[in-house]
């Protein structure tokens, strides 16, 4: 079936790109928004634009019913999900079809196969792919001996969920009982689903992700991201291709992903997750996402792919445009997360109005942002504001290139944490390549957490 006009259920700077891919591909697009978004970026860029509900995300983009009734409405054929919100939610899937409407997403079973985390694991563990030791936690009285078996420290992890939601780190025994019932409760109000699950935490892993599509029989990859540089388990920098990543362990690392999508008869576009142990030399499969990563702009630098152009060709239907041999790697690109918060005072939000929005421009930049002068930083949402994407022939070459960008980047009204990204960029380690996902807690000590960071982190020549 050919998609003439999608519904975009997501707001911010996703929801922008869409449009700009749909615009390209001839799709109208009529954007789902709450009342706090009417006047935003993305709802004077879709061609029609309809209010789904009250500024709480929880009446409005997490709203099912609002949403499918807002896509019957506009008479569309699809309904995009963008990524976060309902991205990943099955109720929306079914309800999507049920309705006539193709759901941009994976399937129903892929959705209940990867959405589990307990269930992610058994189909990774069939598929061949390595494990971090860990199990289910049924009663919280239980996991002291469960994490015996495994080792410490462990993780206490949400099985239906992530971004940081019912994660604990426990070092000791004595406080595992208390992090399981505090990681039960917050998973239950995050995601309607208590269940816990243990992992042995490995201290110098790197978070490395491999991007694959599927269209229901044939699945490829098309490369690889680094995400290790992270706060509260809430990603910053991304990188691709993963740097200082021995080739043997990149090349099965990929071969993994796309096994585990042959396992699911994976349809679209997903992200396989895993943990690589420095130490050990091995890589553990984590979960996967299903649906577009924030961090997309960065394999699309070094392929020349358009991925929500791949995503909208699946759902329509149709077979694989691509070849293994196909895809091309060229160069590197790193892209950061412009946030409207002040990394000096503990990352505290900063909500308001921006008075000035001056991003950067040129031969190996890009910026996906629903940000001008004028925009409210709304504190309903994730603060996220703009995403600085370069490209460069090599990671230094990027590097250089992602450092003059943040130079002559100003926005003001609202702090943000665009001089923390300069400071990090020139910090040694990282320029090094391969930090793993306790880096950015050094990279904090190292400055006292206060982001007091001297001279170069005053704003640049506009």
């Amino acid at each position: 079936m050919t998609i003439r006009r999608i519904l975009i259920a997501n707001r911010g700077e996703i929801a922008v790109r869409i449009i700009r891919t749909c615009r390209d591909l001839g799709i109208e697009t009529v954007l789902a928004a709450s009342e706090a978004d009417l006047d935003a970026v993305p709802a004077r860029l879709a061609d029609r634009t309809i209010c789904v509900g009250a500024p709480q995300s929880s009446v409005s983009y997490l709203n099912v019913k609002a949403v499918v009734s807002a896509a019957v409405m506009a008479e569309a054929d699809a309904i995009h999900p963008g990524y976060g919100f309902l991205s990943e939610n099955v109720r929306l899937a079914r309800s999507a079809r049920e309705h006539g409407l193709i759901f941009i997403g994976p399937t129903d079973a892929n959705l209940e196969a990867v959405g589990d985390k307990l269930r992610a694991r058994a189909h990774a563990l069939e598929a061949g792919l390595p494990l971090v030791p860990g199990g289910a936690v049924d009663a919280p009285d239980r996991a002291v001996a469960l994490a015996g078996t495994i080792g410490w420290p462990v993780l206490v992890k949400a099985v239906g969920g992530g971004g940081g939601r019912g994660l604990k780190l426990v070092t000791e025994p004595s406080r595992l009982v208390e992090a399981v019932e505090l990681a039960m409760a917050e998973a239950g109000s995050a995601f309607g689903d208590s269940r816990v699950y243990l992992e042995r935490f490995v201290a110098s892993g790197r978070h490395v992700e491999v991007q694959i599509i599927g269209d229901g029989e044939s699945v490829i990859h098309v490369g690889d991201r680094d995400c290790s540089v992270q706060r509260r388990y809430q990603k910053l920098i991304e990188e691709a291709p993963a740097p200082d990543l021995p080739d043997r362990i990149r090349e099965t690392m990929r071969e993994a992903a796309v096994a585990f999508g042959r396992q699911l008869n994976y349809l679209g576009l997903g992200t396989v997750e895993f943990l690589y142990d420095r130490e050990r030399e091995a890589f553990y499969f984590l979960e996967m996402n299903a649906r577009i990563q924030v961090e997309h702009p960065v394999t699309e630098a070094i392929t020349g792919l358009d991925l929500v152009a791949e995503q909208i060709a699946i759902a329509e239907g149709r077979k694989l445009r691509l070849r293994p041999d196909d895809i091309r790697f060229d160069g590197c690109a790193i892209e950061c997360r412009l946030n409207a918060e002040d990394w000096t005072e503990d990352f505290r939000p900063s909500p308001g109005i921006v008075e000035t929005a001056r991003f950067p421009a040129g031969p190996g930049v890009r910026v996906d942002t629903h940000v001008e002068a004028g925009s409210r930083i709304s504190p309903f949402y994730d603060s996220l504001m703009a995403k600085i994407i370069v490209r460069g022939e090599d990671r230094k070459a990027a590097i250089g290139r992602l450092r003059s960008a943040l130079a002559v980047c100003d926005v003001s009204g609202v702090k943000t944490n665009r001089d923390m990204h300069r400071a990090l960029l020139a910090d040694g380690e990282f320029a090094e390549g391969g930090v793993d996902t306790a880096y950015f807690a050094r990279f904090l000590d190292s400055h006292g957490r206060s982001g007091a960071i001297g001279p170069a982190a005053r704003p640049g020549p506009a």
